[in-house]
């Protein structure tokens, strides 16, 4: 909790009063006791020694001072009001202390002040080194300012030139970066499906290793995808010993998140026992009506494995829907083997295989409520189609909703929505004290194509709409999702929290205020509330505008 502080001249006016009564029961010994006596020796002796540990207690000088708000230290507790001071790059106090020399003071009364939020799950590999997206603007007027990049097996393997690219070029926010199991993959057997050999393990836990000295934080699967679905649960656990081995994390997109969840989550927990790290399950939920429900008990399988002592953490975004490509969504990982144009060519085949796979799309159809249920965000050759739903183009281009999906996968694919989850599932999966908040989203500015709105608005939505408008988890408890919490998941030791020596990566808020205003159909809204910003110690927004300041870096695993 916040470290209380007397102020000195509070202790002198004690002392005085407790001087004073103790000479007028000196005076008067007809009613002076032994024990009453030594009671008031007691207090001003007390009282003397707390007056001199606070006349000791040294002014704190601060380059910023953020004054009297409402401060959510990160650890889950209730808020208190109290203060928080930064010089240089650090926070260098927090809660009630003396205050030095300051340059300048910023009024935070009324206001909430809590540790920048971290994003577990971002897929801004591309776009955080592009000039026009490079701020994470959108992320900013979240309030994140860390995101964890090279999610779902996908980005960039070369972690030195990546972490120096980014350096050299000057970042909105703090970047740190999870080596791609699936790039890993591709770079040494392409994208066949087949078991690994030996060597070709052996070259991959190489890679593996690099990666880690060069400060990843861990490694990530993305096994609906192609190649990283190929790997098999042991050829993944002899990549996980490596990571293991440099204090790395295992963060998994599992098998499946529908029918298949529980299978998929003890395979995930059994590559985290074997390779001896801690899991972490990526947006946790379970998608698609027929396993509405379903994540309930796969929490049960997982809370079973943590109170063998198994160290278990997921992530979740607050949205009842998905998005990826229409491919994955609605084509077996097994027939997308060798990329679209093998895909169509066994589609077009008449052979039982391309049966099965026709079979597979059109139950994948009738699960979606007809298409429904899937929301194009970009097509290419058809900017148009940006957010309506596959039944509806269908019939507005006179075609089954099966042959607009293999029109589609033959003009390049398309990106969506898929609008599956159930609410109730994603309210309960927020109560859990071990599943943090992120977006699954990226760096993006406006454009004609139709995102997932979460992108804009994960962590306002997780704070400001469940917690402070509905309710339905405590704010703190949010608030520690978005920054203890995937601090802790991550092994930071100087982000996530308002501690001093940490990093001055802080946020100031309004609770009245803080709100996502993205939609499905609108998403590329900005997010409402956000005051004041800074990006190691340095201000990203003030009084609600942004400052252009490019003030984050390259966050580097320290390696044993």
């Amino acid at each position: 909790m916040l470290q209380r502080l007397t102020w000195t001249k509070n202790c002198e006016r004690s002392t005085i009063t407790i001087s004073d009564s103790l000479d007028k029961l000196l005076k008067n010994r007809s009613i002076l006791t032994v024990g009453t006596f030594l009671l008031c020796s007691t207090f001003l002796f007390l009282s003397t020694v707390a007056c001199a540990q606070d006349s000791d207690q040294k002014a704190v000088d601060a380059d910023i001072l953020l004054e009297a708000g409402l401060l959510y230290l990160g650890d889950g507790e209730k808020p208190e009001i109290g203060n928080v001071a930064i010089r240089g790059q650090k926070i260098v106090a927090v809660g009630k202390f003396l205050i030095g020399k300051v340059k300048v003071r910023v009024d935070c009364k009324g206001l909430s002040v809590s540790p920048g939020f971290i994003d577990l799950h971002n897929h801004s590999d591309r776009g955080i080194s592009r000039d026009n997206t490079r701020s994470a603007m959108n992320y900013l007027t979240q309030g994140c300012t860390t995101m964890l990049t090279g999610n779902c097996g996908s980005g960039p393997i070369d972690v030195d030139k990546y972490y120096s690219r980014l350096d050299d070029l000057g970042i909105g926010v703090n970047v740190a970066h999870l080596i791609p199991q699936g790039a890993i993959r591709d770079e040494v057997i392409g994208d066949e499906k087949r078991k690994a050999t030996p060597e070709e393990i052996e070259q991959m836990r190489e890679l593996m290793a690099k990666g880690m000295q060069d400060g990843a934080w861990g490694m990530s699967t993305g096994l609906i995808y192609v190649p990283s679905s190929f790997a098999d649960t042991e050829e993944l656990i002899e990549l996980a010993k490596v990571v293991g081995e440099h204090n790395g994390i295992y963060a998994s997109h599992i098998r499946g998140e529908g029918t298949q969840l529980l299978a998929s989550v003890k395979e995930a927990i059994q590559i985290g026992q074997e390779g001896n790290l801690p899991l972490h399950i990526s947006h946790f939920k379970s998608s698609g009506k027929s396993s509405w429900g379903l994540v309930r008990t796969a929490v049960e399988i997982i809370q079973e494995a943590k109170a063998k002592g198994q160290p278990i953490t997921a992530d979740q975004y607050p949205y009842a829907a998905s998005s990826t490509s229409l491919s994955a969504t609605t084509i077996p990982s097994w027939a997308r083997a060798g990329g679209r144009k093998k895909t169509l060519e066994r589609l077009a085949s008449d052979t039982k295989e391309s049966r099965r796979i026709r079979e597979s799309i059109e139950r994948k159809i009738e699960l979606t409520d007809n298409g429904h249920r899937i929301q194009i965000s970009r097509h290419r050759p058809r900017p148009d189609w940006a957010g309506m739903r596959l039944d509806e183009i269908a019939e507005q281009e006179n075609m089954t909703p099966y042959d607009l999906i293999i029109h589609i996968e033959e003009n390049g694919g398309a990106s969506i929505v898929n609008h599956s989850i159930n609410e109730d599932d994603v309210r309960y999966v927020m109560t859990l004290p071990w599943v943090a908040t992120a977006s699954d989203g990226s760096a993006r500015i406006p454009s004609d194509e139709v995102p997932h709105p979460r992108s804009y608005g994960t962590f306002p939505r997780k704070i400001g709409f469940y917690a402070i408008r509905e309710q339905n988890i405590p704010i703190e408890h949010a608030v520690r999702s978005s920054t203890g919490l995937p601090a802790d998941i991550m092994g930071m030791t100087d982000r996530g929290y308002l501690r001093e020596g940490f990093a001055a990566d802080v946020v100031v808020w309004n609770e009245k205020e803080f709100i996502d205003t993205a939609t499905f159909t609108d998403p590329h809204r900005y997010a409402d509330g956000m005051v004041f910003i800074y990006v190691n110690g340095v201000p990203a927004m003030t009084h609600g505008k942004v400052t252009g300041a490019l003030a984050g870096k390259a966050l580097r695993h320290p390696t044993k």
